[in-house]
């Protein structure tokens, strides 16, 4: 049985595609640039913001980049609850998670401030170990630091860890960090990503991970 879940969040706990893409189109069309549809920064998140930004604005230097990191992380500040919402079936899965003595954390390269506001709007009553985001003295995901530094906080073997995300810069932070994956099929990446990236399991819905966690599901990638 599992001891520790340690959740991405964007694209795994909240869909905040709609809020992420609508701050950086904020910062291009405050600097001049064309705004991106939303739907192509489901391929844009998930190596923290100023890559996101970096992304949307491939050709600028990096005095451009600052600017228009500064004006997304103002409008973000701002509005990054206005159409963020929990998927389906997340927060049950996490009380349920709790009910089992399974403890919960939040591993993710969103910027800390920002993790941590939205933690606590959406999740206020979930006891969450460990939220940690992007801070600048630890490097991104994959990058496995933010796991070690999670294992620092909530001492769990890595055979009692599961770590779940979206996108196959999570299932690459596990297999680095030496813990089981879990790959979320109703995020960002398709399937297909999750299945490249070999996670070790891929789920539709999250209360299958409580399946996981009970031992009743085997390797996916052995089978």
């Amino acid at each position: 049985m599992k001891k520790l879940v340690i959740f991405d969040l964007d694209g795994t706990l909240l869909n905040t595609i709609s809020d992420l893409g609508t701050a950086c189109n904020h910062a291009l069309r405050t600097m001049g640039y064309s705004a991106h549809p939303l739907s192509a920064y489901n391929y844009m998140v998930g190596n923290g913001v100023r890559k996101l930004v970096e992304r949307a604005a491939p050709e600028v230097d990096e005095a451009t980049l600052d600017d228009l990191l500064k004006y997304f992380r103002e409008y973000y500040d701002a509005h990054c609850t206005d159409t963020t919402e929990p998927y389906p079936g997340v927060r049950e899965m996490l009380e349920q998670l709790g009910e089992r003595g399974v403890a919960v954390a939040v591993a993710t390269n969103k910027y800390q401030a920002a993790a941590e506001k939205i933690i606590m709007q959406f999740f206020p009553d979930i006891p969450f170990v460990g939220i940690l985001g992007q801070v600048e003295d630890r490097p991104t995901k994959p990058d496995p630091s933010i796991v070690f530094a999670l294992l620092n906080q909530y001492p769990t073997p890595k055979s009692q860890v599961l770590l779940c995300g979206d996108s196959s810069v999570d299932i690459e932070t596990a297999r680095r960090a030496c813990v089981e994956s879990v790959g979320v099929s109703w995020g960002f990446r398709p399937i297909s990503e999750l299945r490249r990236a070999y996670a070790d399991h891929i789920i539709g819905k999250p209360s299958e991970i409580l399946t996981i966690v009970d031992g009743q599901r085997e390797l996916e990638r052995f089978l």
